[in-house]
């Protein structure tokens, strides 16, 4: 009976490690930050790794009252391209923190 408690105690000495891991993790990707640019780098837009946009570059060949939806179109392009590559980096530090572990609503 005793094994069975020095059991639990050292699944929950390794709960404890991993949700201090993931804090430090969460903090970490906070910091970082990804570029993507759509239109051959004419629209670049710098998001972290909480998926927050912190900046958007816009070059002033592209804004033309005319081809508004253009722009648009690039705006949305480099946004979507940022978040995906967010979403690898998240992804890439999860497995290296985890391994093939599979932890429902930690993993993407």
């Amino acid at each position: 009976m005793l094994k069975g408690l020095g059991n639990l105690a050292n699944i929950m000495k390794q709960a404890q490690q991993m949700q201090k891991r993931l804090a430090e993790l969460q903090e970490e990707l906070e910091r970082e930050q990804v570029t993507a640019t759509a239109g051959g780098g004419m629209v670049t837009v710098t998001m972290n790794g909480k998926q927050k946009i912190v900046g958007i570059k816009i070059d002033k060949e592209v804004v033309n009252p005319e081809e508004i939806s253009l722009l648009e179109d690039l705006i949305l392009v480099a946004m979507n391209e940022a978040q995906d590559r967010v979403q690898e980096m998240v992804k890439s530090r999860m497995t290296s923190m985890t391994g093939d572990l599979s932890i429902p609503g930690l993993t993407p």
